[in-house]
């Protein structure tokens, strides 16, 4: 069972940084497929950032060129860069892995991940 602990979540001002680290217990990260999602009051969980196995990346449109999604296999650690951050980033943002069937249609669909982690709450300020 792989267990995923979410940190470095908290107040930033419009256009400063934050990064996210994601800790992997129960398997090896560079063996999962595995995303950042995010979710503010009231909306859906929406994808943001995923990493398969081979390291290909896909990221939400919205932010393309401001975040970065890696992993350190030797940490068994997965992490979100994010840059340039705006109000509209603000939300409970959530790490997933997946262990099974990793269809990469489904790389920025909940229903692509069977393990969440708990959250790390983001809020940036204008």
């Amino acid at each position: 069972q792989v267990q995923l602990v979410e940190s470095g979540g908290g107040s930033v001002q419009a256009g400063g940084s934050l990064r996210l680290s994601c800790a992997v217990s129960g398997d090896a990260a560079s063996r999962l497929c595995m995303g950042w999602f995010r979710q503010a009051p009231g909306q859906e969980r929406e994808g943001v950032a995923a990493i398969i196995t081979t390291g290909t990346q896909k990221f939400a449109n919205s932010v393309k060129g401001r975040f970065t999604i890696s992993r350190d296999n030797a940490k068994n650690t997965l992490y979100l860069q994010m840059d340039s951050l705006k109000p509209e980033d603000t939300a409970m943002y959530y790490c997933a892995a997946e262990d099974r069937e990793c269809l990469w249609d489904l790389r920025l669909q909940p229903s692509g991940y069977n393990s969440w982690g708990q959250g790390t709450q983001v809020t940036v300020s204008s």
